[in-house]
């Protein structure tokens, strides 16, 4: 049994897709790679922020339900996603960049023995950057190159990605004998998983906590968190794992930029397996990736119907030239 090879993507929801937009590229420096739409809901966008390239690894992306309530963060949730910067240096620029703007932050922590900052948007989203100086492991990917963001200090991935949970014991049981984590160290009620060839991209840190309420699912929360695989015969691999532990899962989910796999092994907490292709330059080429609203095959011939329901955003940025924000 091949071992999960780190994080694929995390998907979170949105107030806004407009504003989300403008935050991950404009602030962030994160490139939209991918405008398309649930492909379960046609009336909610899907935008897919990562790499220059769209590698696998490197991607957030978001949903923007309509009418769905704020979240209310608590127990039991996907509580955090980390994004990777090459150095600890590039921390004290970010720390300029988010005071720049406006952007609520803590400013420099250390988790696990690697510089953080945590930071969240306007939907109070939480987030992380974690410092690759002294980081062994899966590789990160491109940062954005035409983006607003220096390349020595821009986002190049996704990091460890924290997880609250109130029965440990249980959560701990299924990571290590169903997906095969490995625990590398624990600090009071944080313990740090690993999976793959580890280093930040293939880890996951999960909080032990018994007193927080149930969280609620809404916009500023995570809807769920991706783990990587080679390709559709792994994919099989980890149904079949699955269903020997007798763990419902949804079979393959066709997704078009890649092939999914979805299974929920505790209350709340909903995982993917997802494999690396094909990619997101299959109907987009890179020049332009992000700029038109891209629907999978299945989904082409209801276009007029979607385009009719989604609302207009404009995404075009091959025409602009965003000049590098030295602070």
């Amino acid at each position: 049994m091949n071992e999960l090879k780190g994080l694929h993507h995390v998907t979170a929801i949105t107030s806004s897709a407009e504003k989300i937009y403008e935050f991950f590229t404009g602030v962030l420096g994160i490139r939209l790679v991918k405008k398309t739409v649930n492909q379960d809901d046609i009336k909610t966008y899907h935008l897919f922020f990562s790499d220059d390239v769209g590698s696998p690894g490197t991607d957030m992306t978001f949903f923007d339900f309509p009418s769905i309530p704020k979240g209310i963060h608590g127990n039991n949730e996907i509580s955090k996603t980390s994004f990777r910067v090459p150095s600890d240096a590039a921390l004290d620029y970010w720390i300029k960049r988010f005071d720049k703007y406006e952007v609520k932050h803590t400013g420099i922590q250390e988790w696990f023995g690697k510089k953080t900052v945590s930071f969240t948007d306007f939907d109070d989203q939480s987030y992380q950057l974690i410092s690759d100086q002294s980081n062994e492991g899966v590789a990160s990917g491109t940062p954005w190159q035409k983006g607003p963001v220096p390349l020595e200090y821009a986002i190049t991935g996704l990091g460890p990605i924290f997880i609250r949970t109130s029965n440990f014991d249980y959560l701990k049981k299924l990571m290590e004998e169903v997906l095969l984590f490995r625990v590398l160290d624990s600090h009071e009620s944080y313990h740090l998983f690993e999976m793959g060839e580890g280093g930040n991209g293939a880890q996951v840190i999960v909080e032990h906590n018994t007193t927080l309420p149930q969280a609620q699912q809404g916009f500023g929360t995570v809807h769920h968190v991706a783990f990587r695989v080679n390709d559709r015969s792994e994919l099989k691999d980890w149904q079949k794992r699955l269903q020997a532990f007798n763990i419902p899962n949804s079979g393959y989910v066709e997704r078009y930029y890649f092939g999914s796999l979805y299974a929920r092994l505790a209350p709340h907490i909903l995982f993917e397996f997802a494999t690396d292709g094909p990619g997101f330059m299959e109907d987009e080429p890179y020049e332009t990736l992000g700029e038109k609203l891209s629907l999978p095959p299945f989904l082409e011939e209801k276009r007029e119907q979607i385009e009719s329901i989604v609302r207009s955003i404009n995404t075009v940025r091959s025409t602009l030239t965003f000049e590098k924000e030295y602070l």
